[in-house]
């Protein structure tokens, strides 16, 4: 509490490197240059963005992730799914909620399906796409004509 109150050179590195890894973080999702500004008026896809860099200033093992490309354009979706691979490739676990399938076949290892809260098949994403019970539970079966 001193330290803060009288702003030690102590203090001032640990504000100092917490700054810089902010910084950092708001790098890798891409938002360093808006830095200054207020969240509420970035666009929709970057408030998404920062609400990835907040979670990820915990420094977390796992993050999860509900819909992270929903209402997104095609090239914010792409860039999601650069920073996706890239937090991967940090060693976060990622737990991905995701209706975009083939957003979820390129950044996944494993996927389990869920039909009306069952699990309807799980492996790799390979497998799932052949999976019959998954094509007919999100594609539909075809009719017979008669």
């Amino acid at each position: 509490m001193w330290d803060t109150l009288l702003a030690l050179p102590r203090e001032r590195a640990e504000e100092r490197e917490l700054a810089d890894n902010a910084h950092e973080i708001l790098r890798l999702v891409g938002l360093d240059r808006r830095s200054a500004e207020l969240a509420g008026a970035l666009p929709y896809g970057e408030q998404r963005l920062l609400g990835m860099a907040l979670a990820l200033a915990a420094r977390p093992s796992m993050l999860l992730l509900d819909e992270p490309v929903s209402g997104m354009n095609a090239n914010e979706s792409a860039n999601v799914m650069k920073l996706i691979e890239t937090i991967r490739a940090s060693g976060v676990t990622i737990l991905l909620v995701e209706h975009d399938m083939p957003m979820v076949m390129q950044v996944s290892d494993r996927v389990v399906v869920l039909n009306y809260g069952r699990i309807v098949a799980e492996g790799p994403p390979a497998v799932i796409q052949r999976n019959p019970e998954v094509i007919r539970a999100y594609l539909g079966e075809r009719k017979k004509r008669a």
